[in-house]
């Protein structure tokens, strides 16, 4: 699986803390490999994210992506549940 990160992502990804940074590698790996994994919980979203999908990288971290084809996804932002969705 081909994984492109957004530039929101990455500037998001740089501002977080080295332990969510960690994280954030560790459950992009788990993706890479079962983008499905329970602990991921990948869900389809709606307005405003309607087309992409999220996937838990913490209790409040959220990482969206969409995926552009098959074999490849684009991992959009991050952030906590209320940076997001409020």
């Amino acid at each position: 699986m081909k994984i492109i990160f957004h530039r929101d992502f990455h500037k998001r990804y740089c501002k977080l803390r080295k332990g969510e940074q960690r994280k954030v590698d560790d459950r992009i790996r788990l993706f890479e490999k079962y983008p499905f994994h329970p602990p991921l919980n990948n869900h389809a979203l709606r307005h405003p994210y309607e087309g992409s999908r999220s996937i838990n990288i913490t209790g409040d971290l959220r990482a969206i992506y969409e995926e552009l084809d098959p074999d490849t996804v684009h991992f959009i932002t991050i952030g906590t549940h209320p940076e997001l969705y409020e």
